[in-house]
Order: structure tokens, then sequence, then C-alpha cells
């Protein structure tokens, strides 16, 4: 009994809200990876979605869509989150072959990249979520007996918490050139914690440093409420993400990063699906039409 009660505890931190999201993006990679024309592969993200009583019934595989790449959510959305993917991958790896040594995945979910990238050897991988979250994802990876190509440490806490104390117990060193990855993450803070995480970020980090983030600029996320990518993720999965977004004002991350110095650069995804010739597209009612990535990074001295 206490096994069973352990798992669903694990399970909780995936099966609802927030949590829930990262099963999603875990769907999409899965989908992604068995394309043919495959911009990341990750052949872990379709155990979690199995291993959650949430998500039993996703697909995994285009294939299992009757509307294929026709359906908003598992086609054009997911496809979304394979660019997403395979573009913060490439960020990451140029980053840590030039200073960085240290790699923080803010909010990590499932992200699987200490699994599946190929890192220099004396690279440390340090991943923040919290702990429902975290525990799953070391369960699924165990059962697979899934070992991780680099150093990777679990830091189990809430990004609302004081994560920065966990994070240097864990052996993080702020004298050392660091990646950071805010994921899919900062959308769902209030703008005060954006404020805060974006500002300890650069807090902690020396020169050589760098950060890559996802931004919406919307001036009203509710405009897009009817859209194709919004209607099709509440009508066939119950996610509303229009409800787990925050809906205050968003402050100017990328600019207060320039304002301290760092190097910052803001792009539309449809920039990278023009440069990998396949991804989403701008089309009418689009709720990707305010998404932004950006990269930034700390000079060194």
């Amino acid at each position: 009994m206490a096994g069973t009660a352990s798992q669903q505890s694990d399970v909780e931190g995936v099966d609802g809200g927030v949590g829930l999201t990262a099963l999603l993006v875990a769907a999409a990679r899965a989908i992604e990876t068995h394309r043919h024309d495959s911009l990341a592969r990750d052949v872990y993200a379709e155990h979690f979605v199995r291993a959650a009583p949430a998500c039993a019934d996703w697909p995994v595989r285009i294939e299992q869509v009757p509307e294929g790449d026709g359906n908003p959510l598992w086609g054009r959305f997911a496809r979304y989150f394979g660019l997403r993917t395979r573009v913060l991958d490439d960020f990451l790896l140029r980053s840590v072959r030039t200073d960085a040594r240290q790699v923080v995945l803010l909010g990590a979910g499932l992200d699987t990249r200490a699994f599946r990238l190929d890192w220099p050897s004396d690279l440390v991988v340090f991943e923040i979520d919290r702990a429902g979250v975290l525990a799953f994802k070391q369960r699924v990876l165990t059962d697979l007996s899934a070992d991780p190509k680099v150093k990777r440490v679990p830091v189990p806490v809430d990004l609302r918490a004081d994560w920065v104390t966990a994070l240097t117990a864990a052996g993080f060193d702020p004298a050392v050139p660091s990646v950071w990855l805010a994921e899919g993450l900062l959308f769902y803070l209030p703008g005060p914690a954006e404020t805060y995480l974006v500002d300890t970020v650069d807090r902690l980090t020396t020169g050589g440093s760098a950060l890559a983030f996802e931004a919406k600029l919307e001036k009203d996320l509710l405009a897009y409420r009817d859209s194709p990518i919004y209607t099709a993720t509440r009508e066939q999965i119950g996610i509303d993400l229009l409800d787990l977004f925050d809906p205050g004002p968003r402050p100017d991350s990328a600019g207060a990063l320039a304002a301290r110095g760092w190097s910052t650069s803001m792009r539309t995804p449809f920039e990278f699906s023009r440069r990998h010739r396949r991804g989403p597209l701008p089309e009418p009612n689009d709720a990707l039409e305010g998404n932004r990535w950006v990269f930034a990074h700390k000079p060194t001295p």
C-alpha cells in the first residue's frame, strides 16, 4: 500500500493545473520524435504520457490523430513545441561549447535534456521544480533504467519558495559561467515573480553566462480565447491555458537585462519555422502571435 500511495503522490505533481501542461509538452515531444522529419528526438517523452492516468488516451504519434496535422492541438501546437525544443536544445549546446559549465533548468518539468543531449563531460545540469513533478519523472526514468549523460542534480523546490538557497546548497557556483533556461514558464508567474526571477538570475551569474526564456507580448490574452489552438486544447484534453496564464501585465524582462549590460535578442517562433522549413507559420486569430523567444548573454568583463 505504501508504494501505491507514493506513486499517487508523485503523479499528483503532473496531473493537474500547470503540472498537466508538462504532460502536454511531453506528448508533443513524443509526436515530434516519431515524425519522419523530426526536429528533436526524445525517446522518454511517450513514457511520461503513458505513466500518468490523466493522459492515458493522448496520442504519442501523429498517425493516432484522425485529422493528423489538421488537428490544431496535436498538429500545429505540438509542432510548435517540437520546434521550441530544437531551438532551445541548440541554444544550450552552443552556450556550453563556449563558457558555461553549469545548466539551470527553471521549472524543469519533464525535461530530459540531461539524458538525451551530448554534453561536455565536466558539465552539471540542475533541474529546479516541485518535488512531486521531479519524483514522477524520476520514477518513470528509473523504470526505464535511464542514465543521464552528464552530472544531473534535481533541486526539488517550488520557484515561489527560496529556490536560491536550495540551488546553491545543491552545488551551484555563482562564480562559474552558467546557462539558464525558462521554457514555457514565465507567463504562468505573476509579473513581480518574473521580475524577481530575472533579477536573481542576473545576480547569480558571472560573465560568459546566458539565459533563454519564452515571453508572450499580447496586450489582451483573452482576445485569442476562441483561437483554434486554445479551443482545441480546452475541448480535447480539458486544459484551459488562459486560466493558467497569469492575467496581469508582463514586465519587460528583455529590456531589464539589456539595461544591466546583457546582449539580448527577441525572436518570433515563425523565424525558426522558416529556417528549419517546418513548424507553425502565422495564421488568422493566432494564439502564437504574441509568443517570443528571448536569448540573452552576459558579457565577460
